[in-house]
Parts: structure tokens; sequence; C-alpha cells
């Protein structure tokens, strides 16, 4: 069986508040796209698991999909195969998507069979962007991760291109350089009743200020995607990965001097 983990880019982010918990109160859009690593998974004797693709800096024994095989814990073993696609540490939750694609399988094909609140509260406990990822639907995320509500935003017909400046960020790291502070335009609003042009007028993402001291490039690949023509350009997540909307007339005559990924939201 091969599973098909997609990537998601985030349209705003604020972080609002730090919780007595130690997560953080945010809000955000998160929107799936065609970016996607590779899961290849079999029936086996014992569980382990090998990778290919982009190199995982950790052991095997702290990868994600084996923390989802012990929360989970399956009557079956399983041998499984990651190739990593999505860039590591560049704010598009590639590994949440595998944790969340990994346990909607182990659920579809176990005795287990849990109901979907049971594997939200599972997918939750392994990462704050796995839940998203169970449904991998467009969502208004708030709280810390964990509120998914629906909304309709109209960029179907969309390019957009991820741009990877090859350096990773770390997640703690960025969380522990932000001071949360509460949004003066409320992001749900503006994403309904704003046209794409004027979306940079109102939404931010609040680990650019941050991404772009670290990372020099990002200001040199942000102006190279304004200047080709993108509608909105932002930083995903806690970065690194920086994306540009385009109209797909636009993008086809673009020549980018970065690793880019050209993708499209999956409905």
């Amino acid at each position: 069986m091969f599973l098909y983990p997609n990537a998601k880019i985030n349209i705003g982010l604020n972080i609002i508040n730090k919780l007595k918990s130690g997560y953080h109160e945010i809000e955000s859009c998160f929107c799936p796209v065609s970016l996607h690593d590779i899961i290849e998974v079999n029936i086996s004797e014992k569980n382990y698991l090998t990778t290919s693709g982009i190199k995982i800096n950790s052991n095997v024994s702290d990868n994600i999909l084996i923390k989802c095989l012990k929360k989970f814990n399956s009557n079956k073993n399983f041998k499984i195969h990651l190739h990593k696609k999505i860039p590591i540490g560049g704010g598009l939750g590639g590994g949440s998507s595998d944790a969340a694609f990994f346990l909607n399988y182990l659920n579809n094909n176990s005795e287990n069979n849990f109901s979907n609140d049971h594997i939200l509260k599972i997918a939750n406990e392994i990462g704050s962007d796995c839940p998203f990822f169970i449904k991998n639907k467009k969502k208004y995320v708030t709280g810390t991760g964990n509120m998914l509500d629906e909304i309709q935003i109209d960029i179907n017909d969309k390019l957009i291109l991820i741009v990877d400046p090859e350096k990773p960020i770390n997640t703690t790291e960025a969380y522990n350089n932000i001071f949360p502070s509460k949004p003066k335009y409320k992001l749900k609003d503006v994403l309904i009743n704003e046209n794409i042009e004027n979306w940079s007028k109102y939404i931010k993402n609040d680990f650019e200020n941050f991404a772009f001291n670290k990372i020099k490039k990002l200001n040199k690949i942000k102006t190279h995607l304004l200047r080709s023509g993108a509608k909105f350009v932002s930083l995903s997540g806690s970065g690194s990965c920086i994306y540009g909307i385009f109209n797909t007339d636009d993008i086809h005559e673009i020549d980018f001097p970065f690793t880019s990924f050209k993708v499209k939201i999956i409905k």
C-alpha cells in the first residue's frame, strides 16, 4: 500500500497567546497543497522503518511514524518505507502529514477501528498540526491548532510556487523568539472579504521577522517572487519555506534561481 501525505501552507499565522501548558494559541488558515511524501506500508513479522529522499537527522525510534505505532497500539506489525520529498524544518507540516496519513491507514487496516474523535485525539497528542491532516481540507485554525473550522477561499485556480532556502528552522527555537500579541485584523474576515491582491495589507506571519533575520536569502526570495508577479507572498508556518500565489498564466514564465516546487491547492 502506498500513501501520499501532502504538505500544507499557512495563509497568515498569528501567535496570540502563550498558554500555561507551554503551547501557543494561534490563528491561521491551513491549505493542503500537492507536494507530497511517499509512504509504502506492508504487513510484516515485526515493525521496522527505512527512509530515503531528504535525509532525516533523527534516530528511527524517534520517527513520528514509530510514535504513531506506539500510540495506536495496533495488533499488527508493519514494514514501513518513507520517501521524504517535503522539506524538513520548512513550515510545511510534512512530519505531521506523514503521521496523520499513517494513522488513517492504521485505523482502516486494524481490528481497533477507532472513531474519528479518537483518531483526532491521538493525532493531537503526536503533534499540533496532525489533526488538520486527518481530513486534509482547507481550514481556519485556532486554539493550539486543534480547532478547525470550515472556510471558503477562492484560490483553487491559482498556482503556488514554494521556495526552499535549504536551511531549516527549528520550530521550538522559532516559538522561543516570538512575542505573542492580538492581531489588528481578524484573519477569517480578511480572507472571506478581501481580494487576494489586498491580503498583504492585513495578513502577516508572526514568524517572518525571526526567519528573515536568521536566513538572509529569504528577503531576496520574497522580492523575487513579488517582482515575478506573485499576488501574495508569505512564509509558511514557522519557516523556512516561503511561497508565492500566482495566476496560472504568470508562473510558467518564471525562471527561478532557487529550489522550488510548483503546486496547487488540494480541493
